[in-house]
């Protein structure tokens, strides 16, 4: 994954509802067909970083198989952040997209 893309990812599967850390792996995995691999210490850095940025906030509770976890949830401030930083994506994606698929002059 590019450098801050695993942020807006988790900041976008957070947009669904509140969810503990596997759920979240569940749910990008999903959501990619299986092609966004993330590793376990990348997305508990990334949901630690997105805490300390007030991004999200996190509470103890008991999953479906009766295990102690933290939930996490967007804040407010994590939902403009998600608008604001995905619709800079969606710009970025389409200019590169734009220049990779020009085709050069045959002359």
């Amino acid at each position: 994954l590019l450098k801050g893309t695993l942020d807006l990812l988790v900041l976008k599967a957070l947009s669904w509802g509140e969810m503990h850390g596997f759920g979240i792996s569940l749910w990008l995995d999903g959501h990619s067909d299986g092609s966004l691999a993330v590793d376990d210490s990348a997305l508990y850095q990334a949901l630690h970083r997105l805490e300390g940025r007030a991004l999200v906030s996190a509470d103890w509770g008991v999953t479906e198989n009766n295990r102690r976890a933290r939930f996490y949830k967007l804040t407010a401030a994590g939902r403009r952040h998600l608008k604001a930083q995905t619709d800079t994506w969606l710009r970025y994606t389409q200019s590169v997209t734009a220049i990779l698929t020009l085709a050069p002059d045959a002359g």
